[in-house]
C-alpha cells in the first residue's frame, strides 16, 4: 500500500463570538484527528470567531482575542496534526485569513483575495484584500495551495496556486445554503477544473441569524464526475480523506458519496436547522406559537417540533368571535398530532375592552381594518406576555407573500423573535406542508405521518378577522400573486415582462405598489433564514421612503 497524506475535514457549527467555545471545539477535533491518524485537520472559514461575523470584526478586542486564540492553539498542538483554521487577522490592515499551523507555530498565513460584496455579503466593507494570490505550504512532500471560499468562484486564485506548483488545493468555506447552491458552486468551480487540480472543499454547517449553512463538504480530483460528499448536508462531523503520494490524487469512495439533490427535503432541513440553532444558540428554553388553525402556523409548529422536540414547543389558540369551529378543531388536531402543549386563550374580552376604551374617539366611524388589527395585536400582546413570563421565544408565522404585500400586522402577527417561513411564498408553504405529511425528515425530532391535518391544507386561507373573510377577497389567487412577486422581488423584472406572462396590468401595478408600501413593515420584521434567491432582509435593501413606480 502506498503512503498517503491523511486530511481530516472538520464540518462543524461554530458560534459567532464564542471564541473560547470555538477554540475548545478545535482542540477536541485536533485530538480526534490525532486518534484517526490525520496529518492535517481543516477547519472552516473564520472558524475561531464564527461566520459571518459582520461588524464584530470592527471591535479590536474581538480580533485580538481571535489572533491570541490561534497562536495559543498552535503552541499547544506541537504533537498533534498540522491544521488550517480561519480567523480575522490584523496586520496593518484587517484580513479574512486562514492560518496553517504545524510544529507548534503558525507556519504560514493566507489572506482572502476575492471579497464578496453582493447579496448577503459585504466583506469589502470590512476586510482588505490579500496581497498575494498564491500561498503554498508543504506537508509530507505535498505542495498544498490555500484558498478561502469566494477565491474559488473565480479562476485567478486557483490558477495562481497551480502555477506556483500546488498539487492539492484546500478550501475552507463559509458558504451559505440556498436553492440551487450546488449547481451554482459546480458551475463556478468548473471554470478552473481544466487545471486537473485535486481539491477539498470544507464548509461550516448551522444557522446564523438569517443564513443557514449546509456543510456539503466534499473532495474531488477536479473532474466533473467525482465530487465526493464527505460528512453530509446539514450535519456536523468529520471525515478522513487520503491523498495518495504515488498517484498524487485523492482517494475517493466508490459509492455513497454523492451530495443530495436540491428539493423540498433540503429546504425543510434548512429551515429546521436555522430555527433550531437560533433558539439554542440564544439559549431560549423553547418557543411559543399562535396556532390559528391555518396552514402557516401549522407548518411553523411542525418545523419547530422537528427542530426542538415537542416538549419545547407551546402552541396557543387565541380565538375571537370570528374564529370558525373548523379552525378550533383543526388547531387542536394539529397540536395533538405534533404532541405539543396546547392552550386556548380567548381574546374576546380583550377586544371588548379595547372597543370600550376607544368608543369615544371612534364614535361615528365605521368598523374596518383598524378593528381587525386590534385583534391581531391582542394576540401579539398575549404571546409576548407568555414569552416574558416563561422565557419561550415567540415564533411568528407570516409567509413571504404576506410580507411582500404588507398583509401582516405590525406589532401583531409580526410580533416575535424569529420567522421560519420568512422566505417561503404561500404556494411553497402548501407544497412544503404536503411534503412534510408524506416524509419524516432526517434528524427530525417530531413524529412521523400526517402532522398537518388535510383540511388545513385544502381550506381557503383566511385571517378570520371579520365575517366570512378570505385572503382572495382582496388579493389575486396565490399562484398568480406569487408569480408576480417572484418577478418583482427575486428577478427584479419590469412590469412589462410580468404582464407578458398573462398578468393584468392593473393587478401587477397594484401588487408593485403594495410591495413598496410595506417596506417599513419588513424593516421591523423578525429574522428568518434565506432559502430562495433573494430574501427580505440581507438580500433586498429598498428605501422605505420611495415614490418610484414602474410605469
Amino acid at each position: 500500500m502506498t503512503d498517503t497524506l491523511k486530511i481530516l475535514a472538520a464540518q462543524l457549527d461554530p458560534i459567532v463570538g464564542d471564541i473560547n467555545g470555538n477554540l475548545e471545539l478545535a482542540r477536541q477535533t485536533l485530538k480526534e484527528g490525532a486518534e484517526k491518524g490525520a496529518d492535517l485537520v481543516v477547519f472552516s472559514e473564520m472558524f475561531i470567531l464564527g461566520y459571518p461575523p459582520e461588524d464584530l470584526v470592527l471591535k479590536p478586542s474581538a480580533v485580538e482575542d481571535c489572533m491570541a486564540a490561534v497562536i495559543q492553539l498552535a503552541g499547544e498542538s506541537a504533537d498533534l496534526p498540522a491544521f488550517i483554521i480561519g480567523s480575522p487577522w490584523q496586520d496593518g490592515e484587517l484580513f479574512n485569513s486562514i492560518a496553517f499551523c504545524a510544529g507548534g507555530e503558525i507556519a504560514a498565513r493566507y489572506d482572502k483575495q476575492e471579497l464578496p460584496n453582493y447579496g448577503v455579503f459585504d466583506e469589502q466593507r470590512l476586510f482588505a484584500k490579500g496581497r498575494s494570490p498564491a500561498c503554498i505550504v508543504e506537508l509530507k512532500g505535498v505542495k498544498i495551495g490555500l484558498a478561502i471560499c469566494e477565491d474559488v468562484w473565480f479562476e485567478r486564485v486557483p490558477m495562481a496556486a497551480h502555477a506556483a506548483g500546488a498539487e492539492l488545493l484546500v478550501i475552507p468555506n463559509g458558504s451559505p445554503w440556498r436553492r440551487s447552491i450546488h449547481t451554482e458552486r459546480a458551475e463556478a468551480f468548473d471554470r478552473w477544473s481544466v487545471l486537473g487540480l485535486p481539491y477539498i472543499f470544507v464548509n461550516q454547517v448551522g444557522g446564523q441569524d438569517e443564513l443557514v449553512f449546509d456543510g456539503g463538504s466534499y473532495a474531488t480530483n477536479s473532474t466533473h464526475a467525482e465530487r465526493c460528499g464527505l460528512v453530509g448536508q446539514f450535519e456536523t462531523g468529520t471525515e478522513l480523506v487520503a491523498f495518495d503520494l504515488e498517484t498524487r490524487k485523492l482517494v475517493l469512495k466508490d459509492k455513497g458519496c454523492r451530495l443530495d439533490h436540491d428539493g423540498w427535503h433540503m429546504e425543510y432541513r434548512a429551515t429546521t436547522l436555522a430555527l433550531g440553532d437560533y433558539v439554542n444558540k440564544n439559549r431560549f428554553p423553547g418557543v411559543v406559537i399562535g396556532l390559528s388553525g391555518g396552514i402557516d402556523s401549522a407548518l411553523s409548529a411542525a418545523i419547530a417540533v422537528d427542530a426542538l422536540g415537542p416538549e419545547r414547543v407551546w402552541c396557543v389558540m387565541m380565538p375571537s368571535k370570528y374564529t370558525s369551529s373548523e379552525s378550533l378543531e383543526d388547531a387542536k388536531k394539529c397540536a395533538e398530532a405534533l404532541g405539543v402543549r396546547y392552550d386556548i386563550i380567548n381574546i374576546a374580552p380583550g377586544v371588548s375592552a379595547m372597543d370600550e376604551m376607544l368608543a369615544a374617539p371612534f364614535e361615528g366611524t365605521e368598523p374596518g381594518i383598524t378593528e381587525e388589527n386590534i385583534q391581531s395585536r391582542l394576540r401579539g400582546v398575549t404571546l409576548m406576555a407568555l414569552s416574558n413570563k416563561f422565557g419561550h421565544m415567540v415564533v411568528t408565522t407570516g409567509n413571504k407573500s404576506e410580507m411582500a404585500v404588507g398583509y401582516a400586522t405590525l406589532y401583531g402577527d409580526m410580533c416575535g423573535g424569529y420567522n421560519a417561513l420568512k422566505d417561503f411564498y404561500k404556494t411553497e408553504v402548501f407544497e412544503l406542508s404536503r411534503w412534510r405529511n408524506e416524509h419524516h425528515p432526517r434528524g427530525a425530532l417530531g413524529p412521523e405521518g400526517e402532522v398537518i391535518p388535510e383540511r388545513i391544507i385544502t381550506k381557503p386561507p383566511s385571517a378570520e378577522l371579520r365575517e366570512d373573510q378570505k385572503d382572495e377577497d382582496s388579493l389575486p389567487s396565490y399562484d398568480k400573486l406569487d408569480d408576480i412577486l417572484r418577478g418583482l422581488v427575486d428577478r427584479e423584472e419590469d412590469i412589462r415582462d410580468i404582464m407578458a406572462r398573462g398578468h393584468d396590468e392593473a393587478t401587477v401595478k397594484r401588487i408593485e405598489h403594495l410591495l413598496y408600501l410595506a417596506e417599513y413593515k419588513r424593516r421591523q420584521a423578525p429574522p428568518g433564514a434565506k432559502v430562495g434567491g433573494k430574501n427580505f432582509g440581507r438580500d433586498r435593501r429598498y428605501p422605505i421612503t420611495n415614490r418610484f413606480r414602474d410605469d
